[in-house]
Parts: structure tokens; sequence; C-alpha cells
């Protein structure tokens, strides 16, 4: 489980009831105004419908689902080694010797690479497949967070929406003052609503959805280069230092120091 955005989600609801309650105003008038959740998700539902296909909106359960768990994805550190294992197969017994490493490969993006060299496929059609799938992984990642983008963009105006039809109702009948104040504060739940789910949930989720995307693009561009390194056949520790540029600082000098030794001995 992705802890830290229901962390976050906690945290918000918390914000909300505690802040309404130190303020006194009465929190029960959350859950006691349906007309609030009806212009609030209902209206932000059919913005989606409007913007965006059904195929892609069939996808917003799934989305919210990957922002939940955490996604298996291989380390950048561990498809270094696995890499720099490869590297020193293919200058021992050739490149058809990672045949038999291909089956045992969880990632079809990188199993589908694989296949390509060793079936002897010229470097730039390889390079222009696997790029070329990226860019269309990154699109389709792009439509998904734009989902919650414009979710996070509609409802704060809905809120005001919701606000301006609760004044109506409340400025229809001002022959009972207590009854009018009461109405009046009802109005501006909707407002409250449509900012709280808009900056708390969907604009982060939205974010959350891109940084997912960028790490997962970020190592698929370290297989693209690992395989080309593997099919031109460069050395361990040059596939090794060719791939490190994908780390950070302290996860390059811990890698570099650690295969230092024995990518040498591998050879």
């Amino acid at each position: 489980m992705e802890i830290s955005t229901i962390i976050g989600l906690l945290l918000g609801f918390v914000a909300l009831i505690l802040g309404m309650f130190l303020k006194g105003a009465p929190v029960e008038s959350l859950v006691s105004n349906p007309a609030a959740f009806v212009i609030i998700f209902v209206g932000t539902a059919a913005t989606l419908f409007v913007g965006f296909p059904l195929s892609e909106i069939k996808k917003f359960p799934k989305l919210i689902k990957l922002t939940m768990t955490k996604p298996k994805m291989i380390s950048k550190a561990e498809l270094i080694t696995l890499f720099m294992e490869w590297a020193t197969i293919t200058r021992r017994e050739g490149l058809l010797a990672l045949e038999a490493k291909v089956e045992e490969i969880d990632d079809d993006f990188l199993r589908g690479g694989m296949r390509m060299i060793i079936d002897g496929n010229d470097q730039d059609f390889v390079q222009d497949v696997l790029t070329e799938d990226i860019a269309a992984t990154e699109e389709r990642h792009k439509v998904g967070a734009q989902i919650f983008t414009q979710a996070g963009m509609y409802a704060p105006t809905l809120g005001v929406l919701g606000a301006v039809v609760g004044l109506i109702a409340a400025l229809s009948d001002m022959s009972d003052i207590d009854k009018l104040s009461h109405a009046i504060s009802g109005a501006f739940i909707a407002t409250v609503f449509g900012i709280f789910t808009g900056y708390v949930m969907w604009h982060p989720i939205a974010n959350k959805l891109k940084r997912l995307s960028k790490k997962e693009m970020e190592i698929r561009l370290m297989m693209v280069e690992g395989l080309l390194s593997i099919q031109s056949g460069v050395s361990t520790i040059a596939i090794q230092q060719k791939l490190a540029v994908f780390l950070t600082p302290a996860e390059r000098a811990q890698i570099l120091e650690k295969g230092a030794g024995q990518g040498e001995q591998k050879e």
C-alpha cells in the first residue's frame, strides 16, 4: 500500500474537521447537506464525462487504486546489477546465451526488448521501437493525470455554484431570521466541498500520477540504454557507468563503489 496517499487524505480530513471545530462551525453540517454532495460530486463527474471519452473515464477506479498501492517496479540499482550480469554473459558466451534469461524477466517491456536484440534486429530499429513504446505509454499516463487535473480545476468552481444556489434558496424566504442564517451558512458547504476535493484530493492525485509516470519512464529509458549497450558488446564496467547517470549522486557513489571491484573480476 502507498501509505503516503492514505496519510495525506487523512490529514486533509482532520484539518477540515478540526478547523471547523476550532472556528465554532457545526461539523455535522458537512453531512447534513445532501445538495452540496450532489452539486460537487455529480457536477464534477459531469465535467469528466463531457471532457473525456467513456473509454478513458472507465480507468478512473484503476487510477485511484494506482495511487493507493505501491507500483511493482524494479529499482534502478537492481536494474544496473542485472544488466552487468547480462553484459558478463554476453561477452563470455555471446548474445544468444541470454535466450535462457528471457523467460525469467517479469517486465513485459524489458522482455520484449531482450527478444528483439537476441533475434538480431538492427540497433536503430530496436531503439525506434522501444522509444516509440515509451512515448505512447507516457501519452496514456498524461491522459490519466489530466482526468484528475480537470476534476481539481472544476470542483472549486462548482462549489461557488453550490453557494449561489444555496443563497437563492435561503433568500427566497426571509421571514424567519434564525432559519435564514442557518440556510446561508449551509449554502457555503458546497464551496467547502469544492475547494477541499479540488485541492486536497484531485490535484494531488494528478501530481502523484505524474510522478509515478516519470519514475516509470526513467526506468524504461534505463532499460533501453542497457539493452543497446549489451547489443553493442560494451564491458561490464562501461554499462555500469553509463546507467549510473540515472541515479542520484548518493546512489551513484554507492553503486560505483560496490561494483568497482566486482566488474573487472567478472570480465
